[in-house]
């Protein structure tokens, strides 16, 4: 049979077949095993070659799709199964060098012309070269091939940025270079991989990085390249050039290169040839190819960056830090902005200058992080060759500021803490560019700046220079500038800078500075300020200076040397002489618009002068050597309410023409001038006269000028932000840095302002919180002051209740705001409204007033009309309610109850907590427009109804059931609701429904709860809620129409929800009364009323509709509450006299408990993804499973809830800590009641579920249930042959657990959702004790699992949760198997220590990682401390392993560097194992120890004996 194929090869080199039939021959040459040809996979692969390389050489015409096809047959020939086994079994199938080529030429034509001609095919065959071994030996043995291929590959991806071809393309470039690189390091010659890199592939490759770096190929819209092959290419790039430009073997030439003959390495042997390395690569590197200019220029700087990092990581180390640098400038040369100052390219755009200026901040960090420049060194021995290069570097850098870009402010920080040389002959420059002139915007370079000053500061702090740099400052304030252009200099970021070196001063460098400020303000300033607004705005900059300076100085005590404070004490009487009273002299009245010149004056003369004050106030009171020139505020200065006592000199009259001038602007000065008053105030405070009527008078006139200056500000709405620095005080921030001092001193301010300032700042306060809307707050946003965030800090403030003026306007304000959007609503005449809930319009202290005369009727002549409100609401909501609401009133109101959330209900006065209720009351039971929409009402009522619960867990509850009855409020309230829910377009299953269900519940709850407490009339309020709720038949009666149904649904469910709470409120209440013989007839027949009532509503609820829909939340708790009131009741009679009866509750529902347990056996699995419904659930199962009389009798109810729960537990996301506890106490019902035949079924399932099988198979819900259910029963009480079954079973779990977790740890990653539950029961089971678990073998396998149970390489929260299930599996073998665990010490204390070091390993410092973590690794060192004490308890069996512990932690503590909490920890429990060692066991580890460890151990034990032992043998002296 096989000859008949035998002519094949002939037909297929025949001239008359045609192609198709070659092409349909060949392909069923190659699959048909019955066609015989020797070597026939090499002649067919030939052919196909030769046939290709004919067409293309133009020897062979053929049409476009044969050749199409010709690829595709060679592709599966070299991507087919056969093909790989017969290279497999040794059989050899070479490729001719002429088809290599030919691929070349196609992948060069599609990289130039972008022709995409059988390009997929030539690719696929590429790739199964390359991924083919026998078959890449073609490009292995002849390296230039792969260069080739390397290039053309990675020229054609650059130009290719989008197609189909791209996934494709990458895939082959990275097999490529992977080959490329096995080439690379077995290459023995290094000039050729040298010049193969150069050569070829030196910048498409550094052109192929830079767009993968950008994300090219990768961003959210291409999706064409992983994120992982992008990476991965990255790096092989970064190893070729590595391997191929730095090679060890090169350094001698580097070095010749770039030092001098002598300092160069003379043995270069077969290298000495190759010269200028660098400059090769340089070379190679800029030129411009075919790349676009600006493409080009960005390749070039990012590869600067590379390569010079590249070049450190192969020849850095010790004496090498002159090569390493001289690289440094050539690199840097290939950058436009070294050419700038030779002016050989053009200005530089805005993102140039970012690209380049990185480049620059990565190559000086590369510099300062190696320890590269050492400034004695090279000044010594190199002749300031990096000073040279970094001077002129900075020289460039300042001049072409750049300050808008972050990278500008990061390159000079780095030079300046390279050398403050470098940049200080241009100090003045460097000041002006980068603090005074700059424009600074953005918080990112703000940011930046701050950093900067910080090191400039701080270096010059360190070189005791600071006034020499003040000297500096104060020379660029006062240079001639175009002032009104310049940023305040002292913002927040400079100030903090500022305020932290001050700080760090001796007090003579801060007076130098001082005394340097003072001298250019008098010479340069002073004499110049008249009529000249630059010098105005100048002085204010220096007064801002000095401000700064005074304020954040140490002060001065009594120990502080006497030339000190003397010389503080001149300094400060020269200031107020010759600065702060020449500047005040300038302020003379003007024309009712002031010059801008005067208004800056005035701020530049306040702010000194408040500065004065503060500073002369805080000297007088910590210095007792200190003498101000101010004397104390006598009585007649207390009489005219002005400022010359604090300001000695200065006139009163001045004083009044200073305050008029200052009242005409909004600016720096009026602030001033208000915190002069505060000031004025508080020294008021500190004399002993302060209650005298003058100080009171003079108080009151001071805080009444301090609100008023600012009054009219406030009153207008601005979105201004404010830093919080004085300096930047203006017209705009006026008001925010005003309503700060206020709020700031409200505790000074507040008592001595009048009524109607106090009504100001409330109306203020309310008006200026914040209504969020959802904003985003950014990351980088600035932490800056606006009105809203003072105001919603004196909201959450917990003084804010205590001061009560303010309290109790800022309620009559939130109140009056609230009644006035309810009144506008209102439709209709007001004035029967206004009969009948007078206090909505009542406004201010009348509603106080109205509430306390009608509480104090009550109480005084025992009058309780309670029912005038309640009938007054009633019969405004039966007719249709006068007050309707539309959209944008509901949000207003939201955002008042925002307001009033925030507030502390529970606290309130009497009338307030009264009429708070009423209102809030009333809010709920208000009309909507039908264009609302329901889920903004439903937000409104939930809100409504939270706040009244509130309200009814405060210290005032019970007076509000003085104005109202429970009953009467039940009823209004449901009423209003039966009627709000028919308006109501929602679902019955909506979330939010379902969540205003559970609020509206629980306040009804609370209600009923008080009413009980306080035992207030209960026959008739529950009695007149029983009768209200049986009056409701149209939510107890089947509708007629589905429109009326669907309405009906809700309000069913509002009604059902009101009968569960009063059941679940009564029935308790008369179980205790029963026991206690209290009962009352009256009670348990309107709890019969209610539950005979209920039954009837969930018999509706319950009926499933068309479609069987699932059963309604709200039935759950309701028919769980039934059951258990019926139970209860069937109890406390007796049970069988109750079973008897047939009107009883029990008998009457027993169809419908079973319907719902049937419905709930179907639907709990969907259930458990919502939690409440599904308590409810478990509660009924619960309940129901404990009355047999209501099982069914055909099916057993223990199996069918047991398959059900099971179905739950295979789910570990649905088995919460919440949910939990419900399942325990189900499972235990069912494990009480169930049968002994129950109890094996369970155990046979959990031992099934664990079979290790289940695991192979991938099975992992079956393992997920079983470990639940274990643990479930484990925490069951058991007893007799249940609990003998379970312990036989023990051994058998164990070793389950242990192949489980064996496999679970094999996967990769580790499976933690089956470790973790795994482990908690293997601690449930240990914790059973030597009863259950006899056998130690059993007991060891426990260390199998925990030796192989992963603790490092975890994120917080997991580490946390595998640390503890560890911690307790060892706990609970300590504890209840002392003996294995002694017999066994080794493995346990292996498993133990594991978890010490999993400790050192969080706990270390690490250099950019933050301690969000640290908390967990703290909590995890205490019980490893906690452990150690248990361990050394057992101090006679452990004592002999107390030095092989200690070696362990030394020797591993050696690796890291702790955080000291982490480490005290460990330390302390270490100690108490070095408590067992004896001295020859201290000699011992002395001796054996390695050198590095021995010293960690020296420094262990001194602390030890120092800190530990010191105190053990203290307290042994005290003890009897």
């Amino acid at each position: 049979m096989a000859a008949i194929y035998s002519g094949i090869s002939l037909k297929l080199k025949s001239k008359t077949t045609s192609w198709e039939d070659k092409l349909k021959l060949a392909h069923f040459a190659w699959v048909s095993h019955q066609c015989f040809l020797p070597n026939k996979e090499q002649v067919l692969l030939d052919w196909a070659r030769q046939s290709l390389v004919a067409f293309y050489k133009k020897k062979l015409e053929l049409k476009e799709d044969i050749v199409e096809r010709l690829w595709v047959y060679v592709d599966n020939i070299l991507h087919s199964r056969k093909l790989q086994d017969l290279l497999k079994n040794g059989k050899t199938i070479s490729l001719q060098i002429s088809l290599i080529k030919v691929i070349h030429e196609r992948i060069a034509e599609f990289s130039h012309s972008g022709s995409q001609r059988n390009i997929c095919a030539i690719l696929s065959c590429c790739q199964g070269i390359l991924s083919t071994p026998a078959l890449a030996i073609i490009y292995t043995a002849r390296q230039e091939l792969m260069v080739a291929l390397l290039n053309q590959l990675c020229q054609s991806a650059c130009r290719q940025l989008e197609g189909a071809v791209v996934a494709q393309l990458f895939e082959v470039i990275h097999l490529a270079l992977g080959h490329y690189l096995l080439i690379q390091q077995q290459q023995v010659n290094p000039r050729r991989a040298f010049g193969d890199v150069t050569g070829h592939l030196l910048q498409p490759c550094l052109v192929l990085r830079h767009l993968l770096s950008e994300g090219t190929w990768t961003q959210a819209g291409q999706g064409q390249l992983r994120q992982a092959l992008s990476r991965d290419i990255r790096c092989q790039i970064e190893t070729m050039l590595r391997g191929g430009i730095f090679q060890p073997e090169l350094l001698s030439s580097y070095k010749e290169e770039l030092l001098d003959h002598q300092e160069g390495d003379t043995k270069m042997g077969a290298l000495k040839s190759l010269l200028a390395p660098l400059d090769t690569v340089i070379t190679r590197l800029v030129e411009a190819g075919d790349c676009e200019p600006n493409l080009h220029a960005t390749v070039v700087a990012n590869s600067v960056a590379l390569l010079y990092k590249l070049f450190l990581d192969s020849y850095f180390k010790e004496g090498n830090q002159l090569l390493c640098f001289q690289v440094l400038p050539r690199l840097f040369g290939c950058l436009r902005i070294s050419h700038l100052q030779e002016e050989r390219v053009a200005a530089l755009s805005a993102s140039d200058w970012t690209t380049e200026l990185l480049i620059v901040e990565q190559l000086l960090s590369s510099v300062a992080n190696n320890n590269i420049y050492n400034i004695a060194a090279d000044k010594i021995r190199h002749g300031d060759v990096q000073f040279n290069f970094y001077r002129r570097l900075a020289e460039l850098l300042i001049n072409h500021s750049q300050a808008p870009v972050p990278a500008w402010f990061r390159c000079l920080k780095i030079l300046l803490s390279l050398n403050h040389l470098i940049l200080e002959p241009d100090l003045d420059d460097l000041l002006a560019s980068a603090w005074i002139d700059a424009e600074v915007t953005e918080f990112r370079t703000k940011k930046a700046q701050e950093a900067l000053i910080h090191t400039l500061f701080q270096t010059y702090a360190k070189l005791r220079q600071v006034p020499r740099l003040f000297e500096e400052v104060l020379g660029v304030i006062c240079r001639p500038a175009a002032e009104a252009l310049r940023q305040p200099a002292l913002t927040s970021g400079p100030s903090a800078v500022l305020r932290e070196c001050l700080l760090e001063l001796s007090p003579g460098q801060i007076l130098d500075a001082w005394a340097l400020v003072l001298e250019k303000f008098q010479s340069l300033v002073l004499p110049c300020l008249h009529s000249d607004v630059d010098m105005a705005l100048k002085s204010l900059s220096l007064s801002s200076l000095l401000h700064c300076i005074m304020f954040n100085m140490k002060s001065l005590d009594s120990s502080t040397p006497l030339p000190v404070i003397r010389r503080t004490q001149c300094t400060m009487e020269r200031m107020l002489q010759e600065l702060v009273k020449p500047l005040l002299a300038l302020l003379e009245p003007s024309d009712p618009e002031p010059e801008l010149w005067l208004q800056k004056v005035s701020d530049s003369a306040l702010l000194l002068s408040y500065t004065w004050v503060q500073v002369d106030t805080m000297l007088s009171l910590n210095c007792s050597h200190y003498r101000s020139v101010s004397g104390a505020i006598t009585g007649a200065a207390l009489k005219a309410s002005s400022l010359p006592p604090l300001l000695p000199g200065v006139e009163t009259q001045h004083w009044k023409e200073v305050e008029k001038l200052t009242a005409q602007f909004n600016s720096l000065g009026r602030y001033c001038l208000e915190q002069l008053y505060l000031q004025k105030m508080r020294r008021t405070l500190m004399q002993t006269s302060f209650r005298s009527q003058e100080a009171l008078q003079a108080l009151q006139t001071d805080a009444a000028f301090i609100v008023g200056s600012g009054r009219e500000s406030l009153n207008q709405t601005t979105g201004a932000s404010w830093d919080g620095q004085v300096g930047t005080v203006s017209a705009v921030t006026y008001p925010v840095a005003h309503w700060h001092l206020i709020v700031s001193n409200l505790t000074i301010v507040l008592s001595y302002l009048c009524p109607d300032d106090v009504c100001h700042l409330a109306t203020v306060l309310l008006r200026t919180l914040p209504v969020n809307k959802g904003q985003k707050v950014l990351a980088d946003e600035e932490p800056y002051i606006t009105l809203g965030k003072i105001s919603k800090g004196v909201l959450h403030s917990p003084l804010f209740p205590e001061m009560q003026s303010l309290h109790s306007v800022f309620l009559l304000c939130l109140s009056e705001r609230c009644s006035s959007i309810l009144r506008s609503g209102i439709q209709g005449d007001l004035a029967p409204l206004s009969q009948k809930l007078p206090w909505l319009f009542k406004k201010d202290l009348m509603v106080v007033a109205h509430w306390e005369k009608r509480l104090a009727k009550v109480e005084a002549e025992g009058v309780e009309s309670r029912g005038e409100i309640a009938q007054n609401l009633l019969l405004l909501i039966r007719r249709d309610f006068p007050i309707r609401l539309e959209d944008k009133q509901l949000e207003s109101l939201l955002g008042s109850l925002e307001v009033i959330s925030a507030l502390q209900l529970d606290s309130l006065g009497p009338p307030y907590h009264v009429h708070y209720f009423l209102l809030l009351l009333l809010m709920a039971l208000t009309n909507t427009e039908h264009t609302c929409s329901s889920s903004l009402v439903l937000r409104f009522l939930m809100t409504c109804f939270q706040l009244l619960g509130c309200l009814q867990r405060g210290r005032s509850a019970r007076l509000v059931l003085k104005v109202i009855y429970v009953s009467d409020i039940f009823e209004i309230t449901l009423t209003s609701l039966f009627k709000a829910s028919s308006r109501l377009l929602i679902e019955m299953d909506d979330p939010l429904w379902l969540e205003f269900l559970q609020v509206m519940g629980m306040f009804l709850e609370q209600l009923m709860q008080m009413l009980i407490q306080i035992k207030l009339s209960l026959v008739l309020n529950f009695g007149k809620i029983a009768a209200f709720l049986s009056g409701c038949k149209p939510y107890t009666e089947t509708a007629s129409r589905k429109e009326l149904e669907k309405q009906n649904a809700l309000g069913r469910q509002l009604l059902l929800v009101s009968l569960t709470k009063v059941c679940q409120v009564l029935g308790p209440f008369i179980q205790e009364r029963k026991q206690t013989q209290e009962a009352s007839a009256a009670l348990p027949e309107l709890l019969q009323q209610a539950l005979l009532h209920m039954g009837a509503v969930l018999q509706l609820c319950s009926a499933p509709g068309p479609g069987g829909q699932h059963l309604p939340s709200a039935l759950l708790p309701a028919v769980s509450t039934l059951l258990e009131v019926d139970l209860s009741q069937q109890c406390s009679n007796g049970g069988t006299e109750i079973a008897q009866e047939p009107g009883r509750a029990l008998f009457a529902h027993t169809v419908l408990y079973q319907d719902v347990y049937t419905q709930i056996l179907m639907e709990l699995p969907d259930l458990a993804g919502d939690a409440p419904s599904f308590q409810a659930a478990l509660q009924f199962l619960t309940l129901f499973f404990s009355a047999p009389e209501l099982h069914p009798q055909k099916d057993s109810v223990f199996i069918s809830l047991f398959h059900s729960v099971s179905k739950v537990l295979a789910d570990p996301v649905q088995v919460t800590e919440e949910i939990e506890p419900h399942l325990g106490t189900l499972f235990a019902k069912m494990l009480e009641m169930g049968t002994t035949d129950d109890f094996r079924l369970v155990i046979r399932s959990i031992l099934q579920g664990l079979d290790v099988r289940n695991m192979w198979k991938a099975e992992l819900q079956a393992v997920f249930s079983s470990l639940t259910l274990l643990k479930l029963l484990l925490s069951c009480p058991l007893s007799g042959e249940k609990a003998r079954l379970l312990w036989r079973a023990c051994p058998q779990m164990v070793t389950a657990l242990a192949l489980q977790n064996r496999e679970a740890c094999q996967e990769q990653p580790t499976s933690l959702p089956v470790v973790g539950p795994l482990l908690d029961v293997l601690a449930a089971l240990l914790r059973q004790g030597e009863e259950a678990i006899s056998n130690p073998h059993h007991v060891s396998l426990a260390f199998s699992i925990l030796l192989t149970v992963p603790v490092d390489h975890l994120k917080p929260p997991e580490y946390r949760r595998v640390f503890l299930r560890v911690h307790n599996v060892l706990f609970a073998i300590l504890q209840c198997h002392p003996k294995v665990m002694l017999k066994a010490f080794p493995s346990f204390i292996n498993s133990f220590n594991r978890l010490v070091f999993s400790v050192m390993h969080e706990g270390k410092q690490k250099d950019k990682a933050g301690t969000d973590h640290l908390p967990v690794v703290l909590e995890c060192a205490r019980l490893v401390e906690r452990m150690y004490s248990h361990i050394a308890a057992q101090a006679e069996e452990v004592a002999v392993f107390s030095p092989f512990m200690v070696a362990q932690y030394v020797t591993e503590v050696q690796k890291v560097t702790l955080y000291p909490a982490v480490k005290g920890l460990l330390q302390e429990g270490i100690y108490l194992i070095l408590d067992l060692c004896s001295e020859s066991d201290i000699q011992f580890l002395r001796a054996s120890l390695q050198p590095g460890v021995r010293d960690i151990f020296k420094e262990l034990h001194n602390d030890y004996v120092k800190y530990h032992k010191a105190k053990h043998e203290g307290e042994k002296r005290y003890t009897v």
